[in-house]
């Protein structure tokens, strides 16, 4: 089996989170969701579970940061420049916070960072293919 990582996130309205995590191209998981969990799936091995804030709580008594706040920034790669530009777009008309952080363009290297709808920060990038193989 692949190693796959699942990031649990607390959202105040898991309905809307949804619809924005899927505004981004993640699609849901009946398996793992249900009224107070949606798991949102990225890729084979990415998922993002969207928990409740009572949910949230069965698992940790630590308290849930403020939006204005940023514990991580959760980074994932991108086929191209334009899918980067795309997500950025699709952030901010669904309710998300467009180049949250400000725009890298590196020319090999190309990211720009969105916050969700409760102040998740996720950094989309993509790296030119070419340069990777001539570093290794």
């Amino acid at each position: 089996m692949s190693k796959m990582i699942f990031i649990n996130l607390p959202v105040a309205d898991l309905k809307a989170s949804m619809a924005f995590y899927e505004a981004l191209g993640f699609t849901k998981n009946p398996q793992f969701s249900d009224e107070t969990a949606v798991c949102m799936v990225w890729s084979e091995t990415i998922h993002a579970m969207l928990l409740t804030h009572k949910k949230w709580r069965t698992f940790t008594t630590r308290p849930i940061p403020a939006t204005d706040s940023s514990e991580v920034m959760l980074a994932l790669s991108c086929d191209s420049q334009e899918e980067v530009d795309k997500l950025n777009e699709a952030a901010a008309k669904h309710g998300g916070t467009a180049d949250i952080n400000p725009k890298q363009d590196l020319g090999f290297m190309y990211s720009r960072s969105i916050a969700d709808l409760d102040g998740h920060v996720w950094e989309m990038g993509w790296m030119d293919p070419s340069v990777i193989q001539q570093q290794q």
